[in-house]
């Protein structure tokens, strides 16, 4: 028994057995539907992860700023004669604490980002003589509204004046 192939799907001519289904074209739109979402979604993710990225180096930069505002504040331990009177010379204090209010240094379409230093100075230990310094810098991330914290931490002696 021979079979000819357009006749036995039950079709007048090989050519017209050789056209796709409409269930196959929209099986392919579904499939290409499918990959267009997951590279727009991928775009989407790649650039909210580098806004997140800037905006958060734009405040380790902030924190940093306000480290070395206190890293730089004087702080001799050196002992004068007890004639004059005078002692040692801290700017800083035993217990120090101040916070500044700013915007990030990024450049942005929207509002501005503001954000909050907070900024600690804490004796840990007085011999040999120690400060604990710590810089926090919370900010607002812009697409979702979340708070987030950038924290540097150092200890700190007096300046060796000699």
């Amino acid at each position: 028994m021979v079979v000819h192939l357009g006749k036995a799907a039950g079709c007048k001519s090989r050519v017209a057995c050789a056209a796709f289904t409409l269930i196959e074209v929209m099986i392919g739109f579904f499939i290409f539907g499918l990959v267009t979402a997951g590279m727009i979604y991928g775009y989407v993710e790649a650039n909210r992860m580098a806004e997140w990225s800037s905006q958060s180096l734009a405040a380790m930069s902030y924190a940093s700023q306000g480290m070395e505002q206190m890293r730089s504040a004087q702080w001799s331990a050196e002992e004068f004669s007890t004639v004059s009177g005078q002692g040692t010379t801290d700017v800083l204090g035993a217990a120090f604490s101040t916070n500044q209010v700013d915007t990030l240094d990024i450049p942005t379409s929207g509002a501005l980002i503001s954000v909050t230093n907070y900024m600690t100075a804490t004796q840990v230990s007085t011999n040999p003589p120690l400060k604990l310094l710590v810089s926090q810098v919370v900010w607002t991330f812009r697409l979702t509204g979340r708070l987030y914290t950038n924290t540097m931490v150092t200890l700190r002696a007096p300046d060796q004046l000699q």
